[in-house]
């Protein structure tokens, strides 16, 4: 299945549908933009999987979630700066053949990730 991920919004108790994202694969220190999306209703990419098992190669890649758009467009009062801004994950595909799937947990105040199935 390749790569994916989906974002929670724990604040509310549903999808954060409507978060900016964008993936980037890292490589030397240096992150080159590979795409940005929206999530759909159920918090995920609209055109399913990032990589798919062919696609998807060994190496580092970051995810970034826009965390205060999200949440100002929800309508929360955040302060400026806000707390979170960007949730930033960077993480390493060391199995190609395996499925990663990158969820992101999050209100305006916390966030937490995971390697899920």
């Amino acid at each position: 299945m390749g790569l994916s991920t989906h974002v929670l919004d724990t604040a509310n108790g549903c999808p954060a549908a409507g978060m900016g994202v964008a993936l980037y694969t890292v490589a030397g220190g240096q992150a080159q933009l590979v795409r940005r999306f929206v999530l759909n209703n159920d918090g995920r990419n609209p055109d399913g999987p990032l990589y798919d098992n062919a696609s998807l190669r060994r190496g580092t890649y970051r995810l970034v979630f826009d965390v205060a758009a999200y949440f100002r467009s929800r309508g929360a009062q955040l302060p400026d700066p806000p707390f979170l801004d960007q949730v930033s994950i960077d993480f390493g595909v060391a199995h190609a053949d395996q499925h990663y799937h990158v969820p992101l947990v999050c209100t305006p105040w916390t966030y937490s990730t995971y390697r899920g199935s």
